[in-house]
């Protein structure tokens, strides 16, 4: 990966281009340099302003003081610019939002036993953003074959449920401290889970009432991690065996889905269905 040259682009424009290519590389690295350098700006501008404010032109003022100054302000608002939980954590995550790059805040949800996966609200259908969606079975169209060779379920199946759960990738499940647990099928950590795991404030509902509360979900160092555990669920759990018998009939993976109890959403079958249609279509469009 390109590096970023230690002076602060806020004060020296050659550093640019070696943002430039690093963000080719590796944008989230660019995202969070370009936010320091805003902070790094802002507080450049804040500096001034209080100096203005508290310092009166004298004798002693000339061009080279003027100098020291500027180029003194420069360094503490780079020294205290990047600092976290600081201004440059917000910009960074907004533009990393703005840009795709990390998803949005985690949906409501409503498992009442907390060994099952997230479900969407009854009566959501949210609308399918084509070319995110076309993406995101490109993307994890790979794992979910790997998946499909241990399980026997289709491939579509999967990248569709992953699609369902995740809204096509764009609110995965994030941790209380930022953490990605790169869980694509919403998968809690059950008492039986050692691996790692993320608290998550959810929408749980328990007897009937919408309550908030945090629960541990399991957390993955990759997507490929998450579809390879989900294919050892569906595999290794009988409660699961007529989702593996379905073949290629998504609907009755769907209901099979529902009435093993790996969603509490009454609609849960109908809604995951037509996802699974248009993952089957997008796939035709990029054969």
């Amino acid at each position: 990966m390109a590096s970023i040259p230690t002076t602060s682009l806020a004060t020296d424009s050659r550093g640019l281009e070696a943002l430039r290519r690093t963000s080719a590389q590796d944008p989230k690295a660019a995202v969070r340099e370009a936010a320091k350098q805003f902070e790094s700006l802002f507080m450049n501008e804040l500096l001034k302003s209080m100096r203005a404010a508290s310092m009166s032109s004298g004798m002693m003022d000339n061009e080279a003081t003027k100098l020291g100054t500027e180029m003194l302000d420069a360094q503490l608002a780079n020294k205290m610019s990047g600092q976290s939980g600081g201004l440059a954590d917000i910009i960074a995550k907004q533009l990393e939002r703005q840009m795709g790059l990390s998803p949005g805040p985690i949906p409501s949800t409503q498992p009442a036993n907390t060994s099952l996966p997230i479900v969407s609200p009854p009566g959501s259908t949210p609308k399918i953003p084509e070319k995110s969606a076309a993406g995101f079975v490109q993307q994890h169209s790979q794992a979910a074959q790997a998946a499909e060779a241990k399980t026997g379920i289709p491939a579509a199946f999967m990248l569709a449920q992953s699609a369902h759960e995740t809204g096509w990738g764009k609110k995965e499940i994030i941790g209380r401290d930022g953490t990605n647990s790169n869980n694509l099928f919403g998968i809690k950590a059950g008492a039986h889970w050692t691996g790692p795991t993320v608290d998550v404030t959810t929408t749980e509902f328990i007897g009937g009432r919408a309550q908030k509360v945090v629960q541990k979900f399991r957390a993955y160092a990759s997507h490929e991690e998450s579809f390879a555990d989900y294919a050892k669920l569906m595999k290794d759990s009988p409660r699961y065996q007529a989702v593996l018998n379905a073949g290629g009939d998504a609907k009755a993976f769907a209901q099979g889905l529902q009435r093993a109890g790996y969603a509490t959403d009454p609609a849960y079958a109908s809604k995951l269905t037509r996802v699974i249609d248009t993952t089957l279509r997008l796939q035709r469009g990029q054969a």
